[in-house]
């Protein structure tokens, strides 16, 4: 059985430091809160940008800024921006991190409702752009995939070359507007991938732990942070760094090796860091 690549969500762009103060909002507090993730065993740091305010953004400059700062504090971890933003971002705010050639990104794969009247944007031909962004400046997807059909979609595209192999996926489940964070979908969602295709799994709330744990035994990887649960135990907040300990503490407990980052680098088949 492979390593376990742990990654961690250290910040999202909805939670909010009212929620939990441990969300970082400041380059301090992101770096912060990413060394205590990678201390602890994560891999692959996931981020969303913040101004010092709390405010998403997708600003190429802001990113840059914590990237540099979370790469003096955790020279080998993997850092993952998202070209997700928020909900409302236009594809060009979106797309700015990948000016930066970044070694992975994040690259959803379908249209969602997040409630209300809120609705998260990936038309195919968006979902092509973002592609062929990532494609020509070496940049490795990961396939964001909330429901089956995102699935189905990226295989498409797979298909017209604008998706290229070896191909890693992250199931995302529990969102409103997507599936949900069952072991049923788990594994429904799961068999639908290619069978030599890696795959991490990201759960909201209290579903976290569970398929996190799920993944492992299946052979995925998990992801967990503070963008999908705010909590270590019900009514108790956790920081990133308790919350990848969890996670290596259970996977040691079921006689599994965690990945260092250049393992990882290995595993989903990316150059090694330059």
């Amino acid at each position: 059985m492979s390593k376990v690549i742990i990654t961690a969500a250290i910040s999202g762009a909805e939670v909010t430091q009212e929620m939990n103060p441990a969300v970082p909002y400041t380059v301090e507090e992101y770096v912060r809160e990413a060394k205590s993730a990678a201390d602890a065993g994560a891999a692959i740091i996931h981020l969303h940008a913040r101004w010092d305010d709390g405010t998403p953004t997708q600003d190429r400059d802001r990113f840059k800024v914590l990237i540099d700062a979370i790469r003096e504090a955790c020279p080998t971890v993997i850092i993952q921006p998202s070209t997700g933003g928020a909900t409302g971002m236009t594809s060009e705010e979106r797309l700015q991190p990948t000016e930066l050639n970044p070694e992975m990104a994040s690259l959803d794969c379908g249209t969602m409702n997040f409630g209300g009247d809120e609705i998260f944007v990936n038309t195919e031909n968006m979902i092509i752009e973002f592609a062929s962004r990532m494609k020509e400046r070496g940049i490795k997807p990961e396939l964001e995939c909330f429901d089956k059909s995102h699935i189905d979609m990226a295989m498409r595209l797979v298909r017209r070359g604008y998706i290229e192999e070896p191909l890693h996926f992250n199931i995302v489940l529990g969102v409103n507007g997507g599936a949900a964070a069952t072991p049923r979908d788990l594994l429904f969602m799961r068999h639908s991938l290619p069978p030599e295709a890696t795959f991490t799994v990201s759960a909201v709330g209290r579903h976290q732990l569970p398929l996190n744990v799920m993944a492992m035994v299946m052979g995925g990887h998990p992801r967990t942070g503070l963008e999908d649960n705010l909590q270590y135990t019900r009514g108790v907040n956790a920081n990133n760094g308790e919350l990848v300990a969890r996670l290596v503490r259970i996977a040691r407990e079921l006689g599994l090796e965690i990945a260092t980052p250049e393992e990882a680098r290995e595993i989903l088949k990316m150059p090694p860091l330059k």
